[in-house]
């Protein structure tokens, strides 16, 4: 059976998450006081026992979540499951840099400030309230990319998330993404619904913080991983290091391509997903986007154990 390893994007952080990986594994707290000595700051503090409000802000959550993601892959590899074990890896966004960090491309600490750096960056990119973005529920990833241009009249907005075949995500200015949200229900999709996000992720008003993420990831060095990354924004594996400090910049702009991803690592022969890290987003996606997938979630020392048994 081939497995993929897959990584959590924002909307997975939870208060207390990897708390109980960080009790049962002093590998996993390990993990945890690398991120805190990165940022030079006590984050565990605030995901194990700060306000829910605080841990999502983008620059919070993004970090928070990826030292969870590599909590639960240590805790895995203290048990023997390395991620050598695993066909590929890739993750949801913020979770690609996840992915990397397992595969080791990239060092927990560098990955950490990494996030930081972007999540100011794209918060900082479009002022509160100017953007926006939409789950547009129903319609398939074309059939959006057209309400998105009908509904852009001058504006910015776009596809921005090809989630799984019943779920693509709008991005951009705030009346352009309403409109789009309206002109899909009347498309025929079965709801719209405006998502409480921050910022509009993933379109041109990021650019920004693209060029941005262009000038801290020049002076961050990255190896080539010890399993290929499936990329969002091609929905294809990479493993160059150019290649990969390449595709992290236009992903900040660029459309986060999740079913073709998991299409793609279905086709090369993956039968079983293991979600590494916080919830069960990424499972819901997967199985809808092919039934046959197996898929399994991982974000507690019971979740590992029974992981590593499946193994046997």
């Amino acid at each position: 059976m081939s497995r993929a390893f897959v990584f959590p994007g924002q909307g997975a952080q939870t208060i207390g998450m990897g708390k109980a990986l960080a009790d049962a594994y002093p590998e996993a707290q390990a993990i945890f006081n690398e991120v805190d000595e990165a940022l030079g700051e006590n984050l565990s503090k605030l995901i194990w026992e700060g306000d829910q409000e605080t841990l999502t802000l983008t620059q919070n959550a993004q970090p928070a979540l990826m030292a969870t993601s590599l909590a639960a892959m240590k805790a895995l590899d203290v048990e023997g499951v390395t991620v050598a074990r695993a066909s590929c890896v890739a993750g949801h966004s913020l979770g690609e840099y996840s992915a990397l960090a397992a595969a080791g491309a990239i060092s927990v600490g560098d990955t950490a400030r990494l996030l930081r750096t972007r999540g100011e960056a794209m918060q900082a990119a479009v002022p509160v309230g100017e953007g926006a973005m939409a789950a547009i529920l129903g319609l398939d990833f074309a059939a959006v990319q057209d309400v998105a241009e009908a509904a852009a009249q001058g504006e910015v907005c776009q596809a921005a998330n090809d989630n799984d075949p019943t779920q693509v995500v709008v991005s951009g200015a705030k009346a352009a993404v309403e409109r789009a949200a309206e002109i899909a229900k009347e498309k025929g999709a079965r709801r719209a619904v405006m998502l409480p996000v921050s910022a509009p992720f993933h379109c041109a008003l990021m650019q920004p913080a693209a060029d941005v993420m262009a000038e801290a990831l020049a002076n961050v060095e990255i190896k080539a991983p010890k399993v290929p990354v499936i990329a969002n924004v091609r929905a294809a594996a990479v493993t160059d290091p150019d290649e990969i400090r390449k595709l992290l910049v236009e992903q900040v702009t660029g459309s986060v391509r999740w079913r073709e991803s998991v299409v793609a690592m279905t086709t090369s022969g993956v039968t079983e997903f293991w979600e590494i890290g916080a919830g069960k987003a990424l499972s819901g996606m997967i199985r809808k986007i092919d039934r046959a997938n197996g898929v399994r979630a991982v974000g507690t020392p019971e979740d590992v154990r029974a992981a590593v048994e499946s193994l046997a």
